[in-house]
């Protein structure tokens, strides 16, 4: 019997308990977690080490190497994710409605967890908490399989968040590591439907896609983040010229961070000099079409491709447009359905925008770097949910659940 299964059955079985215990019990469950991450630190730093020598060995880049590491804060910071996830609302068992038939059946609905929860991520081991502490809040066992890059620092902290909820009498198989990192256990895992319930890759577009393409369980896809800002002709300059800084060079590795810019004809002549030389300062290389180029011939020239591509990097694609709505159309053609954003002074285009353009979440005024499940007041999130089923946008406690019904009757027939 193969790894995976064994840990897939443990998962299923535990399930049933972890479904049924109390908010205080899932809350001490987890404040044990983060107690024991930070008096086991010097553990899981030294398996960390591992990690980052075994990278720097295969000429990993900074930026990569910089999502490994793991640190004295950084594992504090751990904890108190955990610690935050216990002050949050427990969403297992709100009762969302009940109504009155003429039969005289009184109809609700009830939210309860997924069950068995897979989650296959790649090179930061802070995921590992993370989605552990998510999970375990809202209810679920979760399987992890995090890539080869990190598996020394996911075993550690595993291991210790593990013994923290033995330490309190609660079942440590709620949380399961899958240790073999290989593509094949990978690909067993996307179609594991008899033992798990829900998939959710957190990565690159590469693995997201891989496991879109190979899954039979069900999967919640979070998405690549090919966002884009629209400079309107009424926008404030000073504003958009924020913005745009902000969303592109405050943190450019994540899905979150703007990667193309669109500009109004109608202003470009006075705003792209602006905006060039801000991101330029900010050691951002700019690619662009004809449209832009005409503006600025230092300007690199974007194959068509290179559109629909997330850089994460300080790189950005600028395009000229001559109104809303073709902005509108290249978003929607060439966007991932993460975050857009508009920059207007405009109410009538500013509800326009908010209206045609289809992404997760849609700005008026404001960087796309708040698509976050913190900033938007969930606490935390297990990821960015592109598609439309389910869950979208920032996935928090409540979307980690599903419903049932619960039906009271005094012998009713059919």
């Amino acid at each position: 019997m193969s790894e995976l299964i064994i840990k897939g059955k443990k998962s299923k079985e535990v399930s049933f308990i972890l479904g049924n215990l109390s908010t205080d019990e899932k809350n001490k469950g987890l404040n044990t977690m983060a107690d024991f991450l930070v008096n086991n630190k010097e553990e899981i730093i030294n398996a960390n080490k591992i990690d980052l020598q075994a990278a720097v060995e295969k000429g990993t880049s900074k930026s990569m190497l910089d999502r490994l590491t793991l640190n004295e804060e950084r594992i504090e910071g751990m904890a108190n994710g955990l610690r935050q996830v216990a002050s949050l609302p427990d969403p297992v068992g709100e009762v969302l409605g009940m109504w009155n038939r003429p039969n005289g059946l009184q109809i609700g609905q009830k939210r309860v967890p997924l069950g068995v929860i897979g989650i296959i991520y790649e090179a930061r081991p802070n995921v590992t908490s993370d989605a552990a502490g998510l999970c375990f809040k809202a209810g679920n066992t979760v399987i992890l399989r995090g890539g080869s890059e990190a598996i020394n620092s996911n075993k550690a902290i595993v291991k210790v968040l593990r013994a923290g909820l033995k330490a309190v009498n609660l079942p440590e198989d709620a949380i399961q590591l899958v240790e073999d990192t290989s593509r094949e256990v990978a690909t067993e895992m996307m179609k594991l439907k008899e033992y798990i319930d829900v998939l959710i890759p957190r990565g690159g577009a590469g693995l997201i896609q891989a496991v879109v393409r190979n899954a039979t369980v069900p999967v919640i896809e979070t998405g690549t983040g090919n966002c884009h800002i629209y400079i309107d002709e009424y926008a404030d300059f000073e504003m958009a010229k924020n913005i745009v800084l902000n969303a592109k060079t405050s943190r450019p590795s994540v899905c979150n961070a703007t990667e193309k810019l669109l500009v109004h004809e109608k202003i470009a002549k006075e705003f792209m000099p602006i905006i060039l030389k801000a991101l330029r300062e900010k050691e951002v290389e700019v690619r662009g079409d004809e449209s832009s180029i005409a503006y600025d011939s230092s300007i690199i020239k974007a194959n068509d491709e290179e559109w629909y591509n997330e850089y994460l990097d300080y790189i950005i694609g600028v395009k000229v447009v001559k109104d809303i709505d073709e902005a509108i159309t290249l978003i929607n053609h060439f966007g991932s359905g993460h975050s857009e954003a508009i920059v207007t002074k405009d109410y009538a285009n500013s509800q326009k925008f908010l209206q045609k353009v289809d992404a997760a979440a849609v700005y008026v005024n404001a960087s796309t770097r708040f698509t976050d499940g913190e900033e938007f007041g969930f606490g935390a999130e297990i990821g960015i949910s592109t598609q439309k089923l389910h869950a979208r946008g920032p996935m928090g406690l409540k979307e980690l659940t599903t419903i049932k019904y619960i039906i009271y009757g005094n012998g009713q027939i059919r």
